[in-house]
């Protein structure tokens, strides 16, 4: 047998450098993985025991934010879905997602592009998908308070309560990287 064939599978050990980008196919097939999961719990809502953890870059174009956050996060934040949100809506024609949360008793709506997103997880099963955003495309700069218009929270939105942390938390998701994890 030569050398450069594994003797236990038959492959050659060197892999060729793929003309196909399998890589990127995987990563937009766990993006539509992400977007059916939270167009469901949308619809539906979130069943017993699951809930989310959404990793997105704050300096990314399209982001809204209330200006508070994004100076307290001013690259990256994870928000958590679980107890306390509200109109959770995925938009596949704008490549969205928005939903309402409240930061230190006070009710916003967060819009995130599906690009901005760098990690997923669902830790009730131990699923954590993580992403490579996309290069963005060079936008001019609006001016801050135009680049992130916040939506107050309807009346009708759940008061922070001490079930759910009043200020948002960074959340380490090294813990669940060892099932689903996605190319990146």
């Amino acid at each position: 047998m030569s050398d450069d064939r594994d003797e236990e599978n038959g492959f050659d050990t060197m892999i060729p450098e793929s003309l196909l980008p399998y890589d990127s196919w995987i990563e937009d097939a766990y993006r539509g993985v992400m977007l059916r999961a939270l167009e469901h719990v949308g619809r539906e809502g979130l069943p017993d025991g699951h809930h989310f953890y959404i990793t997105y870059r704050t300096d990314w174009p399209g982001v809204v934010l209330p200006a508070r956050l994004r100076a307290q996060y001013p690259h990256e934040i994870t928000i958590v879905l679980q107890h306390q949100f509200w109109d959770l809506k995925v938009d596949e024609d704008a490549q969205t997602i928005s939903v309402g949360l409240s930061f230190g008793g006070v009710g916003s709506i967060l819009v995130i592009p599906v690009d901005a997103v760098t990690a997923f997880a669902d830790p009730h099963i131990r699923l954590a998908l993580r992403f490579t955003p996309p290069e963005p495309a060079h936008e001019e700069e609006a001016p801050a308070e135009l680049a992130a218009p916040v939506q107050e929270a309807p009346e009708n939105a759940p008061a922070a309560s001490g079930d759910a942390p009043s200020s948002p938390q960074v959340v380490s998701l090294a813990a669940f990287r060892k099932k689903g994890s996605g190319p990146g």
